[in-house]
C-alpha cells in the first residue's frame, strides 16, 4: 500500500558525536557506531533492514580507522558523523565520485573530521617502522571497504569521509551451512582464524587478500584491548579472558596467576600459581577439567618468552570425544614479571595454524598488560587504605549526654582524602571533637594530616584551650613547610639546578573546625573556633538556625602573625550543633552551589524534631540529590546533639 502523498517523510538515519584526541578515542569511536546502528534498528528507520553484520563490522574498522589516523596525525578533538542514505541519494554521489554500486540499496556514509587541515592523511602506502603498532593499518583498508572515499578541506577543518555500499538482502540456500555451524568447525578444516573474524569478503576483493584477512583479527584484537583495558580486578581480566577465546579460537582455556606474596630466598613468591579461571565451550565440562587442571599447573620455561609451549593434553578430563587434541601454554609476563600462564586447547587437532597462535599470543600479551594494571591498582588501593586508616581515628568518642552521628564519603575511593575528621576524650571531663579540609589531596594532604591530628590530640590532653591549640598548630605547620623548603632548596643545589624546579614542596594550608565539649546538667558548654573552614550552626527544637556561633577567621599555615579567638555557647537538650565541610556547602549543580541563599540553613531547619542520624542522613541525601553527577569533592559532616 502506497503512502499518501501529504505523509511526511521519515527521517534517515544520522548520528554525530564528539571525541577528545586521545588513544581512547577509536574505542569510543567503535562502541559509538555499534551503539547508534543498534539504535536505528530498533526504532525501525527507513533502510535499516539492509543492515547486516557484515556492515556493522566493515563500519566499525573503517571508523577505527579514521578516527586512529585522526587521532595519532592532528591530535585535535575529532568530530564523527554516519548517516544511511537511500539508493537515490548514494547514486548522485556515486556518478560525482565517477564510482558506481551497482544494486546497492544505498551507503553508509562516515564522516571524521578533525582541526588540524594542514597535516597530510597517512595511506601512501609507504612502509613505515613499526607501522601496524603504532599507527594502525592507515587509509589502504578503508579503501579496500569503501566503494569511495576521500579528504575536504574547509577553514581549520579537515573532514576524511568513506561511503559503504548498503547491499539487498540476499536469499539464503536451504543446503548453506549454518553460519554458527561453520565459525565452530573451521579450525577443524584448516581455516585461518582470520577468516573466522573477518566477515564474509566483498565482491572483488580476493579471498586470501591480506588485508582483507587481517582486518577480523585487528578487529578482534582492538575489542579484546577496550574490554580489558577497563578492568582493575585480575580475576575479572582471567574470566573475560575465556570468554573471548572460547569457542573463537578454543574449545577451552584456563588462566593461571602467581601469587604475589613475596618471601622465597630466590625472590621468588611463596603461593605459586593458582587456578583463578576455567572456560569450556560445554558448562558440565569446566568442573571436572578444573579439577584435573588444578593437580598439575602448567610448568613453562623462562627462555619461551611470550611463545606458545605445547602441553599434554588432559583427554580424561574432557569425555568422549575429545582423546586426542593440542594444548598450548603462553606465560604471562608484563614488566620483565612473570605474571602467570594461558593455556587453550581444541580437540581433534594435530596442531594449531599459525595464525592461531599468533593471534592468541597478541591477546596474551593484552591480558598480560591488564592484569599488571590491575595488581598495580590493587597494590595502591592497599596502600591508601591502610594509609586512610592510619590518619582517622579508629573509632569515635562516645560523649555523656549528646549523640552523635558522622558522614564521611572520600571522592577518590582509592587514594587518601583531604577531609578528616577527630573525636576524642581529653580528660577532666572535656571531650574534644575536629572536622578539616586540607588543600588537595593524595600523599600531599596524607602528610599534613599525619601532622595535625595527632598535635590536636596531644595539646588537648596537655590542657591547651581551643585558641591556643589553633595558634600553635598554626605556628608547626609553617616551621614544616620551612624545613620542607630548606630540603628541596638543598637538593636543587645537590642536582646543579636541573630537574627539581617543580617539584619543591606546596604550601600546606589547612581549613580546621576545632571544639571542645563539657557536658553538665541540662546541657553541654561548647567553645569552638573556625580557622578558614564553613562556619558550624546550631538546630533549636522549634527549628530555629543559629549561624553565628562562631568567626570566621584565616587558614592555617599561612600567616605567621596569625592569632585565633573563639566563641562559646550552650547546648540545651535537643539541640544539635552541624559542622561540615566544603564539599557539602559547595556542592554544584550547574552555576549554583548548595549553600547559596542560605541554602544549608534552609535544609537543616527542616531537620527540627530528627536524631542526630536522620539529620546527618537527610543532609547527605540532598546533597548528593542536589547535582545530576556525583560529588566531585570529598564530603564529611558532623552532628552532635544534647540529650
Amino acid at each position: 500500500m502506497s503512502r499518501a502523498p501529504d505523509t511526511p517523510e521519515r527521517p534517515r538515519p544520522a548520528a554525530r558525536t564528539s571525541l577528545p584526541g586521545n588513544p581512547l578515542a577509536p574505542g569510543a569511536a567503535r562502541r559509538f557506531v555499534r551503539a547508534a546502528l543498534a539504535e536505528w534498528t530498533e526504532l525501525a528507520l527507513p533502510g535499516v533492514e539492509f543492515i547486516t553484520d557484515q556492515l556493522v563490522n566493515d563500519a566499525v574498522v573503517v571508523v577505527s580507522e579514521l578516527v586512529t589516523n585522526a587521532v595519532v596525525h592532528a591530535g585535535t578533538d575529532v568530530g564523527l558523523e554516519m548517516c544511511l542514505e537511500a539508493a537515490e541519494h548514494a547514486e548522485t554521489a556515486e556518478d560525482t565520485a565517477g564510482d558506481t554500486a551497482g544494486s546497492a540499496a544505498g551507503v553508509l556514509a562516515i564522516e571524521v573530521a578533525d582541526h588540524h587541515p594542514a597535516r597530510v592523511v597517512r595511506g601512501d602506502g609507504v612502509e613505515r617502522p613499526f607501522d601496524t603498532v603504532e599507527y594502525g593499518r592507515g587509509l589502504r583498508l578503508v579503501s579496500a571497504l569503501a566503494e569511495s572515499w576521500g579528504i575536504t578541506y574547509r577553514t581549520g577543518t579537515k573532514t576524511v569521509w568513506a561511503r559503504l555500499p548498503v547491499e539487498g538482502v540476499a536469499p539464503v540456500e536451504e543446503t548453506a551451512e549454518p553460519e554458527a555451524y561453520a565459525g565452530e568447525h573451521a579450525l577443524l578444516r584448516g581455516v585461518r582464524a582470520a577468516e573466522i573474524l573477518a566477515p564474509a569478503p566483498r565482491r572483488g576483493v580476493p579471498l586470501q587478500d591480506q588485508e582483507w584477512l587481517n582486518r577480523g583479527a585487528l578487529c578482534f584484537l582492538a575489542e579484546a584491548s577496550d574490554l580489558l583495558a577497563g578492568q582493575l580486578d585480575e580475576d575479572l581480566v582471567a574470566a573475560l579472558t575465556g570468554q573471548l577465546l572460547v569457542p573463537r579460537l578454543a574449545d577451552w582455556c584456563a588462566v593461571w596467576l602467581e601469587d604475589e606474596t613475596p618471601g622465597r630466598p630466590d625472590g621468588g613468591l611463596i603461593g605459586g600459581p593458582r587456578l583463578a579461571r576455567v572456560w569450556h565451550g560445554s558448562e558440565n565440562r569446566i568442573e571436572e577439567l578444573r579439577l584435573f587442571l588444578e593437580k598439575d599447573p602448567p610448568r613453562v620455561p623462562d627462555s619461551a618468552g611470550s611463545s606458545p609451549v605445547p602441553v599434554p593434553w588432559p583427554g580424561e578430563a574432557l569425555g568422549a570425544g575429545a582423546d586426542s587434541g593440542t594444548a598450548l601454554a603462553y606465560r604471562l609476563i608484563a614488566g620483565g614479571r612473570p605474571l602467570g600462564t594461558l593455556v587453550i586447547g581444541r580437540a581433534g587437532l594435530v596442531r594449531f595454524p599459525d595464525e592461531i597462535t599468533g593471534l592468541v599470543e597478541d591477546l596474551s600479551r593484552r591480558v598480560s598488560l591488564a592484569i599488571g594494571a590491575a595488581r598495580q591498582y590493587a597494590r595502591q588501593a592497599t596502600i591508601s587504605r591502610v594509609l586512610q586508616r592510619g590518619l582517622l581515628p579508629g573509632a569515635v568518642a562516645e560523649i555523656p549526654g549528646v549523640r552523635s552521628a558522622l558522614v564521611y564519603e572520600p571522592c577518590d575511593k582509592g587514594g587518601p582524602s583531604g577531609d578528616f575528621y577527630d573525636l576524642f576524650p581529653a580528660g577532666d571531663g572535656r571531650w574534644c571533637f575536629a572536622l578539616g579540609d586540607v588543600q588537595g589531596k593524595g600523599p600531599e594532604a596524607a602528610v599534613v594530616i599525619g601532622l595535625a591530628r595527632p598535635w590536636l590530640r596531644l595539646l588537648a590532653r596537655e590542657g591547651y584551650e581551643v585558641p591556643d591549640v589553633l595558634d600553635r598548630l598554626n605556628q608547626l605547620l609553617l616551621d614544616d613547610a620551612t624545613e620542607a623548603a630548606d630540603a628541596a632548596a638543598r637538593s636543587l643545589v645537590a642536582a646543579g639546578g636541573s630537574g627539581l624546579a617543580d617539584e619543591g614542596p606546596q604550601n600546606r594550608f589547612l581549613s580546621l573546625l576545632y571544639g571542645e565539649l563539657v557536658p553538665f546538667d541540662g546541657g553541654v558548654h561548647c567553645t569552638i573556633a573556625s580557622a578558614g573552614h564553613p562556619l558550624p550552626m546550631v538546630l533549636e527544637p522549634c527549628g530555629t538556625v543559629l549561624t553565628e556561633v562562631a568567626q570566621p577567621q584565616t587558614l592555617l599555615g599561612v600567616f605567621e602573625d596569625a592569632t585565633y579567638t573563639y566563641g562559646s555557647f550552650e547546648l540545651r537538650p535537643g539541640d544539635s550543633l552541624l559542622c561540615v565541610t566544603d564539599g557539602v556547602t559547595e556542592r554544584r549543580s550547574g552555576a549554583r552551589q548548595f549553600d547559596d541563599s542560605e541554602g544549608l540553613a534552609t535544609v537543616l531547619s527542616g531537620c527540627a524534631g530528627l536524631s542526630a542520624e536522620l539529620i546527618a542522613e537527610r543532609i547527605r541525601r540532598l546533597v548528593h540529590e542536589f547535582g545530576p553527577r556525583p560529588p566531585e569533592d570529598d564530603l564529611a559532616l558532623l552532628v552532635l546533639q544534647a540529650e
